[in-house]
Formats: C-alpha cells, sequence, structure tokens
C-alpha cells in the first residue's frame, strides 16, 4: 500500500480532476466503512435507472476507479465459485485517501485486503447497516446525521485507576426523527466472541458514561446497541447486561441486526424467552 504522504501532490490534485461528483461519492463511502461490495456500492451511489442498468454502471465505474488505482478490488469466493465482477468487494487505496485529503492510513488502520475473511464479513456487515440507513433516509424514515466506521468513532478517556482506556464501537450513528435525535454506539456481534469479553465491553461503556466526558462533549451520551444474528445470542447478551449495575442497564439495547435500522432510530427490540 503506497502511504499519501508519499505521493506526489501534482498527480493528486490530476487525478482528483478526472474524478466527477459520483467517483468522490465512492470514494467518501470507502472512507467511511472502509469496506463495501459492489451491490452495496451500487445502492449508496447508484440510484436511477432499471436495475440491470444500474449494476452495469456501478460495474464500469469501479472498474475505471480500479484501473486509476484510486480503489483496491478484491474478490470473494462463493461456495467455491468466484461470482464474477458481482462478487467484487472494493477498499479505499492509499491513492484514494491522498485524494480525499485524508492525510494518512485513517489512524493506522487494518489493511482490509491482508484481513482475515472474519473482519471483512464484519466490515461488511457494519457497512450494510449503513447503506439501510442511507436508504431509510432516502424514503423519509430518518434524518440520517452522522455515521462513523472505525477508527473515527474510538474515545479515550481515563479509567477508575487513572489509566487511559479506549472503547472501540464498530460505528457510531446519529439518527434525527421527529424533532428528536437518537444517538448510538453500535456493536456489531457475530458470535465469535464469549460472554466474559462482552461483559468487558459493556464494563468499559459504563466507565466511560460515568467519566461524563462525552455527555460533556455531545450533551448526552448515545445508547449503547448490541445487534445480534439470532434471538438466543440475544437473550444471552442480555442476561450479561442484566448482571451490570442497576443504573447502568438502561444505557444498553440488544437487537437483532435485521431490526437494526429501526432500533437505531429509537424503536424498541422485540424480546422473546427469558433471559439466559
Amino acid at each position: 500500500m503506497v502511504r499519501p504522504s508519499s505521493i506526489p501532490l501534482a498527480r493528486v490534485v490530476r487525478l482528483r480532476a478526472k474524478l466527477s461528483p459520483r467517483d468522490i461519492g465512492v470514494l467518501a463511502s470507502l472512507h467511511r466503512v472502509r469496506l463495501l461490495s459492489l451491490k452495496q456500492i451500487q445502492r449508496l451511489i447508484v440510484v436511477d435507472g432499471s436495475p440491470r442498468a444500474r449494476t452495469r454502471r456501478a460495474q464500469l465505474m469501479m472498474t475505471r476507479l480500479t484501473e486509476l488505482g484510486v480503489v483496491t478490488r478484491f474478490s470473494r469466493i462463493v461456495g467455491g465459485v468466484r461470482a464474477g465482477s458481482s462478487g467484487y468487494i472494493y477498499s479505499l487505496s492509499g491513492l484514494g485517501q491522498a485524494v480525499l485529503n485524508t492525510g494518512g492510513p485513517l489512524g493506522g488502520r487494518r489493511r482490509v485486503w491482508e484481513s482475515k475473511p472474519y473482519f471483512q464479513d464484519h466490515m461488511l456487515v457494519v457497512a450494510e447497516l449503513y447503506v439501510q440507513l442511507v436508504e431509510r433516509h432516502r424514503q423519509g424514515q430518518g434524518d440520517l446525521l452522522a455515521y462513523d466506521a472505525e477508527p473515527a468513532n474510538w474515545r479515550h478517556f481515563t479509567g477508575p485507576g487513572g489509566e487511559l482506556v479506549q472503547i472501540k464501537p464498530d460505528a457510531y450513528a446519529r439518527i434525527g426523527r421527529a424533532a428528536i435525535e437518537h444517538s448510538s454506539f453500535i456493536e456489531v456481534d457475530m458470535s465469535t466472541e464469549t460472554l466474559p469479553t462482552i461483559q468487558k465491553k459493556s464494563q468499559r461503556y459504563i466507565d466511560y458514561w460515568r467519566s461524563g466526558m462525552e455527555q460533556q462533549w455531545r450533551g448526552v451520551f448515545p445508547k449503547v446497541v448490541w445487534l445480534v444474528q439470532s434471538q438466543q445470542r440475544a437473550q444471552k447478551i442480555r442476561g450479561v447486561i442484566g448482571r451490570l449495575a442497576l443504573d447502568a442497564q438502561a444505557l444498553f439495547t440488544v437487537g437483532l441486526l435485521t431490526d437494526g435500522p429501526r432500533l437505531l432510530g429509537g424503536g424498541q427490540p422485540e424480546q422473546t424467552g427469558a433471559a439466559a
């Protein structure tokens, strides 16, 4: 990967002049969520025309951006068979970062194309949540005021023992509905972390809440929304939260990934059965 600081400014300026507002929109979206599939890019950027025409335009646009070197393209294998151009996923290249004038490799973030498939899958789920929120915004189902993925959403604070502590949500969202803003720290759970790890993460959010730093900065502490793949997993995480300090349990919401956009807009999760 070429670091943006090593790219001549004249080259960056010439290249940016070749890019359309739609091209810049693709780069900005990749900067925001790190990884997008071709289908997700189509839904975000190429919104006019028939589905077939939109797919074709998205393919041509991403081929051009790949050839210009501003995005990195790599393919996924589905069931052992390469899915062709529809199977490609994309990330922002070092040159693309320079074109956006981001000033560096975005906080030392993981080089996506060298990461394990699990991390790629996780990032695509976080990206899908963003795409759905954009679509709901267009449909008038909530104003998407902010959506920051890692590392732009990280927070630092001094822990109870005086140590420096970080919280690293998968995303931070702020959504306006009916003159009310709903802000959330989002944790996307793929059922790979142990319940003690979930408890430790949740306790860090409580410590951050008690520090008062977020409230001083933003005026409110966001809801911590755990999004999971099944009701069984949801009940297990609710059980963990139920063992936290009583005054802090209201900070958390647990719901299904499929219901994520509604929950982030202030909706209540569906609950079945008792906490485990």
